[in-house]
């Protein structure tokens, strides 16, 4: 029998990291956003958004951390998944929680396991993406 070991889950610390470096490197970027950062469940831990991000940014970039915890990949990676004819081509209708799969959203691990995303929105697509990703990077 094989024991698990046990992974710290993401905290509010680990939270407010990640928020602080997306904030900062879209702030470099000369880019307003909104920055969520959900836990393994897909239950809010952190959200911020700039007083001067457009007000979608803060559902776009729940909704992308929402999709990145859910299917365990960066949005990025998944925008051909559901493309007419492709494999998750209906995903994003077929749940109550709708999915988002534009690039922004990135999955969180911690050795090797999920323990949350950060979805940020507000910039375009590829900018969003290199700013949860620099997130993640600061919090190893």
């Amino acid at each position: 029998m094989s024991t698990a070991t046990a992974v710290t889950p993401l905290t509010t610390q680990d939270a407010d990291l990640l928020v602080a470096a997306a904030h900062r490197a879209a702030e470099e970027a000369g880019v307003t956003v909104s920055v969520t950062v959900l836990d393994a469940g897909g239950h809010l831990l952190a959200f911020r958004r700039d007083d001067r991000a457009v007000l979608i940014s803060g559902e776009t970039s729940t909704r992308k951390a929402y999709t990145a915890v859910q299917l365990d990949a960066p949005t990025a990676d998944l925008v051909d998944a559901v493309q007419p004819g492709a494999l998750f081509h209906t995903l994003p209708t077929a749940l109550d929680r709708p999915l988002l799969f534009i690039a922004g959203g990135v999955p969180i691990h911690r050795d090797g396991r999920l323990i949350g995303a950060i979805g940020v929105g507000g910039g375009a697509p590829e900018q969003d993406h290199r700013f949860a990703t620099t997130a993640t990077e600061a919090l190893a």
